[in-house]
């Protein structure tokens, strides 16, 4: 490249940032003349920031923590050999559904929103579900005036899901989306640790309290439910039988003792009499071997049952006072005139180099 070149392209840039700077004064005076519009809608958009923040209600935020600590079922397989015999299955194996992560999409699923929304509390006295709360506190019946089919609307504790009709599907639903949406978080405190923390937010302090711990309360009996399963049927089954060898093994010995009975005093040379108190005997001689296996296998069982049961520790639990936030008045006041002022500034600027474009 030639000198002359050279100094061609270093004027050019000396006059590109020389337009740049006189074009930044002339935007300047121009905002300067218009101050009073600028500052106007400063004063307007800090009114209505004002006015947002009175008509906001306070959020209460509801925070439990809990540690989950079950048994991995080691030691269990070397059981289950014994009790394989009847055909019972001692489980410890399953679990997986509810391993990791998993179990934190438990909490947020809508199943279990669902069943705590259906839990019963009791405020001020009276028990209700907490979707009736939910309604009460925000006011929903008054928004639904004009809909009969939803002013009555109810969702009593102890009703039956599976007859709820179209419409209480339909608000519960909606309740639940809401919910998920803006009120619920669950995460864990730690990525390396398996402290579980649990938040509910809302308007209402007794609600973000109870919903809170109604919801662990939830997920735990289902989770203990679904994970102890298997071996609560092989429990059952066992007791089951243990209680009908019981009941054979009784009746087995009141009929050896009525057939002893008969046999006092007969002839000793008549053999065939002593044959039923001998068949007795020996049917208590198997009963009481069988009593004994199911006995051992039940007891094992229990014991498969006591390990696979996950406990689950509450660590930092809702006191009220809850925590409380609120947007403040001067935070309004002070978003709302810069937001304000801000788009003032931007649309006149805009103005003026639309209107010197289209000159």
């Amino acid at each position: 490249m030639t000198n002359q070149q050279t100094n061609t392209a270093v004027n050019d840039d000396e006059i590109s940032l020389k337009e740049i700077i006189l074009k930044l004064k002339e935007w300047g005076q121009y905002l300067l003349s218009k101050w009073v519009i600028i500052i106007a809608a400063g004063i307007f958009g800090g009114t209505i920031g004002f006015t947002y923040a009175l008509s906001q209600r306070p959020q209460y935020t509801a925070r439990l923590t809990f540690a989950l600590e079950e048994d991995k079922g080691g030691g269990i397989g070397a059981y289950a050999g014994l009790a394989s015999q009847f055909g019972i299955d001692l489980g410890g194996a399953g679990g997986g559904v509810f391993s990791g992560d998993n179990l934190l999409e438990l909490m947020k699923s809508r199943s279990m929103i669902e069943r705590t929304l259906l839990s019963e509390v009791e405020i001020n006295g009276k028990k209700q579900s907490l979707a009736d709360y939910y309604i009460s506190i925000n006011k929903l019946r008054e928004m639904w005036a004009k809909k009969p089919e939803l002013l009555n609307i109810n969702f009593t504790f102890n009703t039956n899901r599976s007859k709820f009709t179209r419409v209480q599907d339909s608000v519960l639903n909606t309740i639940t989306e809401n919910l998920k949406k803006s009120s619920i978080s669950v995460d864990k405190t730690d990525k390396k640790l398996s402290i579980i923390a649990i938040t509910c937010k809302s308007q209402d302090e007794l609600f973000s309290k109870y919903f809170t711990e109604n919801l662990v309360q939830t997920v735990t009996d289902f989770y203990v439910k679904t994970k102890t399963g298997r071996s609560a049927k092989s429990v059952a089954i066992l007791q089951n039988k243990a209680d009908s060898l019981r009941n054979e093994m009784n009746r087995a010995m009141y009929g050896r003792a009525a057939a002893v009975d008969q046999t006092l005093n007969l002839n000793p040379a008549r053999q065939t009499a002593t044959v039923p108190s001998q068949r007795k005997t020996v049917d208590i001689q198997v009963l009481s071997a069988a009593y004994g296996e199911v006995v051992k296998n039940l007891e094992i069982s229990k014991m498969a049952l006591m390990r696979e049961t996950p406990f689950i520790q509450v660590i930092d639990e809702p006191i009220l006072p809850l925590s409380k936030e609120k947007y403040g008045k001067m935070k309004g006041l002070m978003m709302g005139g810069i937001l304000a002022g801000f788009l003032t500034v931007v649309g006149l600027l805009g103005r003026k180099v639309f209107s010197g474009i289209m000159e």
